[in-house]
């Protein structure tokens, strides 16, 4: 341990308390005000040379690589300290990398076409075992919706899809919907399904394309719903209503303008757009380096104020506005429970820095929702200022209405129609 490193540490815990063993052997204990309690063992003293100058990048590396370890606690129990106390801006060498990152984030998020897709490539077209591990069976790979709380993963997902729909209005059978940023295809199956949608699904997913196919087929759904490897910005067709669940993350804070320009020219007059994207609650920022590397290349969650401003300028109203606070934290504690379970499984699929990796990444992001200020927003988007009813109860009398039983449904229909 050098007393530099010791002096950082010292600097850096204001909260909480961390037990570190250094490569060296040495103890020290760093104590701040009551807050989380967690302990780690360092390895290599590389690992400590890193972590002064950008720890955001060298400690998920040095977890990765097994130069970490956590000691008497959990992989979480780590972060949530960490995370907590990265919050209060008392590591100068944090510090100085965000304000390094946050000058070369027109560079880190500019994301042509090509760019994109090899972007897109590096997360999604990963083996899709994987996902079937600890996603829902729908493959669900965003933010679900707990109007309870208690919800199971799946039931969540599926209010989270019926949640976006009501916002869709989708009020008349064979409305022309364009899914930004596809997936696996459930959303747009789903909007055909229940909906009476004819859907067009765009994703730059080799694999995603294939399983999206694939399903629209066995559900004898390929006559309204068809799937195309194409980006957003070679759509030309015009579009009664638009979705967008988890994309925008990976458009880039330079191309917002461009996005919401396309948005204006491609759907229709009276026609009703929902965006649904993580955010950040503490203005304008820049992406965590090991996240950057390793995870989302390309991929930002912005801020509002970002957001709402590209929307603005490109003459688009922002007719509802819903944020969800931690129903993101709740669907990824989820998923990590999920990957648990089936650990070994994924270190078939690949191997032991793989598994360390994504544990990294799923205890990571869940805890960015929890103390580091991300948030979902979901925006209802239109052109025209009436294309919407007054009042959003039309949403909370469609969201019942397909929450339902089947032989319910019609009667509510009827009834609010006839009211």
């Amino acid at each position: 341990m050098t007393p530099v490193i010791d002096r950082i540490f010292r600097s850096f815990i204001t909260q909480g308390r961390l037990d570190i063993v250094f490569s060296d052997g040495s103890r020290r204990t760093y104590v701040g005000t009551p807050g989380p309690v967690a302990a780690m063992r360092i390895l290599a003293p590389s690992v400590e040379r890193r972590l002064i100058a950008n720890p955001g990048l060298a400690f998920g590396e040095a977890y990765m690589d097994g130069l970490v370890e956590p000691v008497g606690c959990t992989l979480y129990d780590l972060l949530d300290l960490l995370m907590t106390n990265s919050m209060n801006a008392g590591h100068i060498g944090e510090a100085v990398a965000a304000v390094i990152r946050y000058g070369k984030r027109t560079w880190t998020q500019f994301n042509p076409a090509w760019r994109s897709r090899r972007n897109v490539a590096h997360h999604y077209d990963l083996n899709g075992a994987l996902y079937d591990l600890f996603l829902d069976s729908d493959r669900q790979y965003s933010c679900a919706y707990f109007p309870r709380g208690d919800e199971t993963l799946e039931e969540a997902q599926v209010a989270k899809k019926r949640h976006i729909a009501a916002k869709l209005r989708l009020d008349r059978p064979d409305l022309e919907v364009l899914d930004i940023g596809s997936g696996w295809g459930g959303m747009a199956l789903t909007l055909a399904r229940e909906y009476g949608a004819r859907v067009t699904g765009i994703t730059l997913s080799e694999e995603q394309l294939a399983v999206s196919r694939r399903r629209a087929m066995e559900e004898g759904l390929a006559d309204r719903v068809r799937f195309e490897l194409v980006d957003y910005r070679d759509v030309t067709r015009r579009f009664d209503r638009i979705v967008s669940v988890g994309m925008f993350e990976h458009v880039g804070v330079g191309h917002y303008r461009q996005f919401f320009d396309l948005v204006r020219t491609i759907l229709a007059p009276d026609g009703v757009m929902l965006l649904h994207s993580i955010g950040r609650n503490d203005g304008p920022g820049s992406t965590n380096p090991w996240i950057d590397r390793y995870i989302f290349p390309g991929g930002y969650s912005p801020a509002l104020s970002e957001t709402f401003a590209a929307i603005e300028t490109a003459g688009l109203w922002v007719t509802d506005c819903e944020i969800l606070r931690l129903h993101y934290a709740q669907t990824i504690a989820h998923w990590r429970e999920r990957f648990a379970a089936n650990r070994d499984r994924v270190a078939a699929l690949y191997d032991e820095r793989f598994c360390r990796m994504f544990e990294f990444y799923l205890a990571g992001a869940e805890l960015s929702f929890r103390v580091q200020g991300h948030l979902n927003f979901q925006l209802q988007i239109t052109r025209a200022i009436d294309a919407v009813p007054l009042t959003r109860d039309y949403m909370v009398e469609a969201e019942r209405e397909a929450a339902a039983p089947p032989g319910r449904r019609g009667r509510a229909r009827k009834a609010r129609t006839s009211g």
